[in-house]
């Protein structure tokens, strides 16, 4: 395999979206210019249905490194979701079962396939589950495991020592966590492991095992977190529900990403995108010239869009935005119905008189003329309402749902 020592592609790798390089950037630098391959890995715990943009940094890393010609692993954490990674938590995650595990992982590498190409034969990336040897593991394997680490080391976190101060449970289980995926690098053989700023701890662990059982370096990579920079909250979280998922629909992408609060654009472009560093950097200077953040945000949603479903349907999103936000399509005197239970869309515009019959509404349903206000179709004809919201009902009919209280 033939590797690229290109000097700008080995700068961007090691830079953008980059927090910090473990033992330092020099000897990362060194090993990438060196033209040998490397085995490269990320984990991720399948604790959800959805791969957020938060993740996709760290696929676009990937696949930087991959493009340089280097070997990939994706580990899907099945055993360690099951545990329930501590990190950045102020109370103990809820354990999942291997049905959750499996339900969640059932279009995690279509999600990710539209980041990284699982289909190049030259250099294929692997796909690993860490069950594979950690279910192995006996009581042995982890005592020996836990003897390469201090109590003192496991508490010192900071947010296991909020727990303690704050008289919260602080489960034994958790310590197991970083010692799990500390050994997935023993496992794997890695040379380099990419995780968020949040794994550090983690990802250390790994580089200490490494070292024990096979007196190996290991190159950590921390990632930046995508956080408002004003607030410091995470813009996207899983175990918060909150983030614009891979698998959304080009408009819920567009409209979600339109919302992102306008200082955390540009660490968006730099996380997110593929646009170079000399065209963000432009984006940047015109910002701080009075250019309308907004403009900014609609680039932004489109050039998503784009890498998730294509031009076309980042064209359409964009269109459906304008028309239905900025045009305010969407009238201010909306009809609202108010709901006291759950019932059938179909009964409730029959009753209200917004369709003429069952067989209006089949149709309408069957010509996709029925959706919510951020674009999201109604395709089934016994679909129930349980939400609040705006549905609009053919080309011009709006309906205010709300719940009565």
């Amino acid at each position: 395999m033939t590797i690229n020592t290109d000097p700008k592609k080995i700068e961007e790798a090691i830079t953008r979206s980059i927090d910090k390089i473990y033992p330092n950037k020099d000897v990362f630098d060194q090993l990438l210019k060196s033209g040998k391959q490397l085995r490269i890995y990320m984990g991720i715990d399948p604790t959800a249905t959805y791969v957020h943009l938060g993740h996709a940094t760290n696929y676009i890393i990937l696949k930087r490194l991959h493009d340089l010609g280097h070997k990939i692993v994706v580990l899907i954490g099945d055993f360690t979701a099951m545990i329930g990674d501590p990190s950045d938590k102020n109370a103990a995650r809820q354990r999942l079962t291997k049905e959750d595990v499996q339900e969640n992982l059932r279009t995690f590498k279509e999600q990710i396939g539209k980041i990284l190409d699982f289909n190049n034969k030259e250099n294929p990336i692997e796909i690993r589950f860490n069950s594979d040897w950690l279910a192995k593991l006996t009581f042995e394997d982890s005592i020996g495991l836990a003897s390469h680490f201090t109590v003192q080391q496991m508490i010192e976190r900071d947010n296991f020592q909020k727990r303690i101060k704050d008289n919260k449970p602080l489960y034994v289980h958790e310590f197991f966590y970083p010692l799990m995926q500390g050994y997935d690098s023993v496992a794997l053989d890695a040379d380099v492991e990419i995780g968020g700023t949040d794994q550090t701890f983690n990802m250390l662990a790994g580089r200490t095992l490494l070292k024990a059982y096979k007196n190996k370096e290991k190159i950590v990579v921390t990632t930046t977190l995508l956080e408002n920079p004003v607030t410091g909250e995470k813009l996207m979280s899983k175990s918060l529900g909150t983030g614009i998922g891979l698998d959304e629909t080009p408009t819920n992408m567009f409209g979600k990403t339109m919302a992102i609060p306008d200082e955390a654009v540009v660490q968006c472009f730099i996380d997110c995108t593929y646009l170079s560093m000399d065209e963000i950097s432009k984006l940047e200077e015109s910002l701080k010239n009075g250019l309308n953040p907004r403009d900014v945000k609609m680039q932004l949603a489109k050039e998503i869009v784009k890498m998730y479903h294509g031009t076309d349907a980042a064209d359409k999103a964009e269109e459906y935005f304008v028309t239905a936000f900025q045009k305010k399509e969407i009238p201010d005197d909306l009809q609202e119905i108010k709901i006291e239970t759950e019932i059938k869309l179909s009964d409730l515009l029959l009753e209200q008189g917004s369709v003429k019959s069952k067989s209006d509404f089949r149709r309408l349903i069957d010509e996709r003329a029925i959706s919510w206000a951020n674009g999201d179709k109604i395709s089934d004809p016994n679909f129930v309402l349980t939400q609040a919201g705006v549905l609009k009902i053919g080309k011009k009919k709006f309906l205010k749902i709300t719940i009565k209280k």
